[in-house]
């Protein structure tokens, strides 16, 4: 039996999945804490890493491995190989300034979606690389080559040997602000232009299916990818589907044939981990949602499912940007509750509205994305906020269309392996792994609640 290891390093923490090559059997599995904070040493992910497969059992037996992780951070390497800097992440939100400056110096935000397909906002690596050279210009002096979280990791599983042993794949290369989906290939000159007309090294971009070296142990690498390429890897997405992942962050996306040009910013056209699309909506708050209105009524989660689903929210709106938000873009928002009475002013009711205004705020990245030519046959629900009783019954209502609940597992790291097992079978698709049992919900759809919703989301005291 060929085994093989997929790896999530996500913001969080670090899992590990052994699974069988052919038919995708869970064989083992391991985890280990990441640190908080919105930059990290990359080394801690190293160590969460090594954790993290000890606690799987080791991969010395494994036959091939890949690596997922969360996307855009910026990792700066010296001419030697060693970081310069904690790694820029995702959710660091001091670049906004930053983003906006490069929307600007390009002529606005069509000239970024013609050129690559996003357009720079705080979490884009691209407008963190312009914040390294404005701030710590002396770091970005240092810097000799950039990469990402998986990249960096897929390195170091390899050895680590040279700078110019760095790879990458499409997925995660086209969330950097420099990397074109479309053409294939990276906008040096918008590189230079994020980092003060410097000119790092940057890892070469792998077909989906390549080896890109070996462990110590002789196990193939293949070439990774980022965390939303990965899930939809894991779920065998196809046109037509929507996966919404309830995380750290909210992301919704669509397999497409087609990469997307929105000028807005709000779709960010990236890839998938097959050589097709991935156009995509992500929002800064999703299962923290929940977590901090739990704490609020001082009860847990399933306490919290029971209450929102005991009552209607009688016109009780939470706009749910409590960490800034990212779409829309809005790095300095706030959360904000609209329409509380007499009659509204209970737990249940705040539980209820703070269910509805995650879905509300993730059914406008579904907007988003229709209006970009996604079709919608139905919505793949995954991510830790899945768990959610309420949110899973109420999702359907919102979002207007059935909603699956694939079993709840680590779909990064799982997509990982799928990839790993790709590359070890050197066929031109995937293995398939198939999904059995999947739970749907419907529901009839509840307009009205997406209308509250939307007469309140962009009033001052919410924005």
């Amino acid at each position: 039996m060929a085994l093989v290891a997929g790896v999530d390093s996500s913001t969080q923490s670090c899992k590990v999945v052994v699974r069988d090559a052919d038919s995708g059997e869970l064989v083992r599995s391991g985890r280990a804490a990441h640190p908080d904070g919105t930059e990290v040493d990359p080394r801690r992910w190293l160590d969460a890493l090594h954790a993290a497969i000890d606690a799987a059992g080791g991969i010395d037996d494994v036959d091939a491995v890949a690596v997922g992780a969360q996307q855009h951070g910026l990792v700066c390497l010296d001419e030697s190989g060693a970081v310069v800097r904690p790694a820029l992440l995702w959710n660091d939100t001091r670049s906004a300034p930053s983003a906006d400056d490069l929307v600007s110096e390009l002529g606005g935000a069509q000239q970024w979606v013609d050129a690559v397909g996003v357009v720079p906002v705080a979490s884009i690596t691209a407008a963190k690389l312009r914040w390294v050279a404005d701030n710590e210009p002396e770091h970005a002096n240092r810097t000799a080559a950039v990469c990402l979280p998986h990249d960096w990791l897929s390195w170091h599983l390899g050895g680590a040997s040279s700078l110019s042993s760095l790879a990458t794949d499409r997925g995660d290369a086209s969330g950097t602000g420099y990397f074109s989906a479309r053409d294939d290939e990276y906008r040096v000159d918008l590189l230079e232009l994020a980092f003060r007309g410097r000119r790092p090294e940057l890892p070469r971009v792998a077909r989906p299916s390549e080896g890109i070296g070996t462990t110590s142990a002789g196990a193939t690498i293949g070439p990774g990818t980022g965390d939303n390429a990965a899930a939809a890897l894991a779920l065998g997405a196809r046109e037509g589907d929507l996966v919404v992942s309830v995380g750290t962050s909210g992301v919704v996306s669509a397999v497409a044939t087609v990469a997307p040009r929105d000028a807005s910013g709000l779709v960010a056209g990236f890839a998938d981990a097959t050589g097709r699309h991935l156009p995509l909506v992500c929002t800064l708050n999703a299962a923290r949602v929940l977590d901090a209105t739990a704490r609020m009524l001082g009860v847990d989660h399933d306490e919290l499912s029971r209450l929102a689903l005991s009552t209607t929210s009688e016109g009780l709106v939470m706009v749910p940007y409590f960490e800034g938000e990212r779409t829309p873009n809005r790095p300095d928002a706030t959360g904000a509750i609209h329409g509380l009475r007499l009659t509204n002013s209970t737990p249940a009711h705040l539980a209820r509205a703070a269910v509805e205004g995650l879905l509300c705020s993730l059914a406008d990245g579904i907007d988003h994305l229709v209006e970009q030519g996604a079709t919608v046959r139905r919505v793949v629900l995954i991510g830790g906020g899945a768990k959610s009783e309420a949110l899973r019954l109420l999702a359907p209502a919102v979002f207007g269309v059935p909603v699956d609940v694939p079993p709840s597992g680590e779909y990064v790291a799982d997509g990982a392996a799928r990839q790993a097992a790709w590359v070890l079978s050197g066929k031109d698709q995937p293995p398939n792994w198939e999904f059995s049992d999947v739970p749907r919900f419907e529901a009839d759809p509840t307009p009205a609640v997406r209308q509250r919703y939307a007469e309140v989301r962009d009033l001052t005291d919410g924005v």
